[in-house]
């Protein structure tokens, strides 16, 4: 009888544990290596807050800023191999994968503005960008702005001449190293995480950055002037591992993509608005000397990366280029 007793209270253990189990929440892992109070460290935190409202909490969406989980080089093998579920990688980070197409965006002066990009990533050039990541077990699910980039240094930068011989620190990206090759510079891959600790020790001796990140990594502490150039852009594209989001049901899919789509919306309003404050922000301080160019001294920059466009055709594709030139109404 006492046997029996116990079987059957196993029994009745199982069966509740059973549907408590079934309700144990899906845990989402959203790395990524820049700031919280950034544009893109504050939308992931938006994300996560929507996700786990529109599921009722069956997501759980644990997000880790800063490189604290992943650094640059090491997130996008440890999404490839399921060990973190989503990343908002900028668009240089492809071309190691052999996507390369999403260089084009690193183009100098290719984008003259946020209402030409949203024209490329809201459109079908945009969608058919994403659908280049599919074959490396990548689901593309959104393009999220971080804003346009300013050169800094120790020197002023004011002529094309004047980036001679200099070391700048660059994220990967073969445009970008042909950019800074073509001014006669010396370009030098590194992790964003380790960018300040290099200027400040003079590893290299300047950075292309948006306002938001020089402000939010302390880089206008160590670089005495920042030139208004306006030049690139930095974006990022939303990205999760294939497997796991096919393998989401489809209602918590549905409104995982709500919450990334208004998370989207959040991240690029807030992007332009960080980006004045943080200039704002950085002249106030005092800490470096802001150079705006003069529309001549803006042209000679604009002819001097000029070859740049011919150097990485035959990598990005002439064809895409042409394709977002037309799109972007840009010259060069």
């Amino acid at each position: 009888m006492r046997s029996f007793v116990i079987a059957a209270a196993s029994v009745l253990a199982l069966a509740l544990a059973g549907p408590a189990a079934a309700q144990a929440p899906i845990v989402l892992k959203f790395s990524h290596v820049v700031a919280t109070d950034t544009p893109k460290g504050k939308a992931a935190e938006k994300f996560k807050e929507l996700a786990e409202k529109y599921t009722n909490g069956r997501v759980k969406v644990e997000v880790y800023p800063n490189s604290s989980l992943y650094k640059d080089k090491e997130e996008l093998e440890a999404l490839q191999l399921g060990s973190v579920q989503m990343l908002a990688p900028s668009n240089s980070k492809f071309g190691p994968l052999g996507i390369k197409e999403f260089e084009v965006f690193d183009l100098p002066y290719i984008l003259p503005d946020l209402k030409t990009l949203r024209k490329v990533t809201e459109g079908p050039l945009g969608a058919k960008l994403l659908k280049l990541l599919e074959p490396k077990s990548i689901t593309g699910l959104a393009y999220w702005d971080n804003g346009f980039k300013q050169m800094s240094a120790n020197k002023k930068l004011i002529t094309p001449d004047d980036y001679k011989g200099l070391k700048f620190r660059i994220q990967s990206s073969k445009v970008i190293q042909a950019q800074f090759r073509t001014l006669g510079s010396i370009p030098q891959i590194m992790a964003f995480g380790e960018v300040y600790q290099a200027l400040q020790t003079g590893v290299v001796d300047g950075q292309e950055n948006t306002w938001s990140n020089i402000l939010t990594q302390h880089m206008h502490e160590v670089q005495k002037y920042i030139t208004e150039t306006n030049h690139g852009y930095i974006g990022y594209v939303v990205i999760v591992n294939k497997k796991f989001w096919d393998g989401l049901p489809n209602d918590i899919r549905d409104e995982l993509s709500k919450a990334m789509k208004e998370a989207t919306d959040f991240n690029n309003a807030q992007s332009q608005k960080e980006n004045e404050d943080a200039l704002a922000e950085i002249k106030k301080s005092g800490k470096s000397e802001i150079i705006k160019l003069t529309p001549e001294q803006d042209a000679a920059m604009r002819k001097a990366m000029q070859p740049v466009y011919g150097d990485v055709a035959s990598r990005v594709g002439q064809p895409l280029i042409d394709e977002f030139m037309k799109e972007t109404g840009a010259t060069h």
